[in-house]
């Protein structure tokens, strides 16, 4: 008899945080690494949250809190949403979570059956397909290209769609490749699932905030015709520069909250009571106070993208939002560098850690195997010394 399960067993190790795993220890080794690996702000969490977490210990929150949250936090949640989306949501409509994650994970074990389908628009997010495989879901990737930005078409959409379909997960924007769907774009999506009323989309809005289009974010829920059967995922992680304060949350009809609050129930129960408590300043307080991170952002991206125009070989579009370039390598198959034959982005994206001692994660695990992500969520200095490292371990 096995002691593991089956389950375990064929479970994929997340990309992301096994290439920090490997940069902290070639770190240990003495290696000069620069890390553009991981999904998370260099930025410190605000003061002004730091505050109120500090006055929440004073206050002695250190009970066990509610399941799907403080009746306070879910409050300031539906403020939120309707402030920034012009998305009306009630308070049973609200599940609290440890990060936006397990918002995914709780979607998905309360609303996918065994054979289920669920439309993953390629590249996306390294845990979509194993939450959905341990769900015993079925992923299908629709593969998307750097020409159309990575977004997925009407017509993909179409033709992905089986009588087993019962979801599409997608971000916007996205991560990996920072693309953003505009309110059009949604809204033709839309139009193909009305004609499938049975299909139900988890939008993940995790980089609301860190947007560079003067047009602002979109909601697939803003329409009347998909609020119903749309479950919008949100946290606080990205934007708030809050990764370790592990608060997600979700906003979905009452009868998948309710279900979503009676797994979580059983698995973790409620969020952490300090972390809830924070968070509530940092949603009641304007998007605006947190803007000169999504400034800095956004020099960063065009620093990047200028510096990886001058290096041969990388094939790169300019995304909208969230911190992340994801460059087409495909021109490096079937070469040898410095010794090391290159067959996959696998291969480049260890070469690179290797040879130039950057950090970036394989496109492989977002389901684009012709690219690699680079996160600048970097100084932009540690970015400088990134792309030129990158440029001499290549040319």
């Amino acid at each position: 008899m096995k002691i593991l399960s089956d389950r375990v067993l064929n479970m994929a190790t997340s990309a992301t945080l096994a290439m920090a795993a490997k940069t902290r220890e070639l770190r240990a080794e003495g290696k000069d690494i620069i890390g553009l690996s991981l999904g998370e702000p260099d930025f410190n969490t605000p003061d002004y949250i730091k505050d109120a977490a500090v006055q929440a210990i004073h206050d002695n929150y250190s009970s066990y809190t509610p399941v799907d949250g403080y009746v306070e936090l879910k409050e300031a949640i539906i403020t939120k949403f309707k402030r920034d989306n012009n998305l009306t949501y009630t308070l049973p409509q609200i599940v609290v979570s440890t990060g936006a994650k397990q918002s995914l994970y709780n979607v998905a074990q309360v609303m996918i059956n065994p054979g289920d389908e669920v439309i993953l628009p390629c590249p996306y997010w390294v845990s979509y397909a194993d939450i959905v495989k341990l769900a015993e879901g079925v992923p299908v990737e629709v593969q998307t290209s750097i020409a159309t930005d990575f977004k997925m078409t009407p017509a993909q959409l179409e033709a992905a769609i089986t009588p087993r379909t019962k979801m599409i997960w997608y971000s916007s924007p996205c991560n990996p490749s920072g693309s953003l769907y505009s309110k059009e774009e949604l809204r033709a999506l839309a139009d193909v699932l009305i004609k499938h009323p049975n299909i139900y989309v988890v939008s993940d809005e995790i980089y609301e905030h860190i947007n560079f289009t003067e047009n602002g974010h979109a909601s697939m829920a803003q329409f009347p015709d998909m609020f119903d059967r749309t479950i919008t995922i949100n946290g606080v992680s990205k934007a708030f520069a809050m990764t370790g304060w592990r608060i997600g949350y979700l906003g979905a009809s009452e009868k998948i909250a309710r279900a979503c609050n009676k797994m979580q129930g059983q698995v973790t129960s409620g969020a952490n009571s300090i972390a809830q408590r924070a968070v509530i300043t940092a949603l009641n307080e304007s998007p605006t106070r947190v803007k000169y991170m999504i400034d800095e952002f956004k020099i960063r991206r065009d620093l990047v993208l200028t510096l990886l125009d001058d290096v041969p070989g990388f094939i790169n579009n300019t995304p909208e939002g969230a911190f992340y370039v994801f460059p087409n390598i495909s021109a490096f198959f079937g070469k040898t560098l410095k010794g090391k034959t290159i067959s996959n982005a696998t291969d480049f994206s260890l070469f690179l850690l290797e040879e130039a001692l950057v950090a970036t994660v394989t496109g492989e695990a977002f389901g684009a195997p012709d690219c690699i992500r680079l996160s600048y969520a970097a100084s932009q200095g540690q970015i400088v010394e990134a792309i030129k490292r990158i440029k001499d371990a290549v040319t």
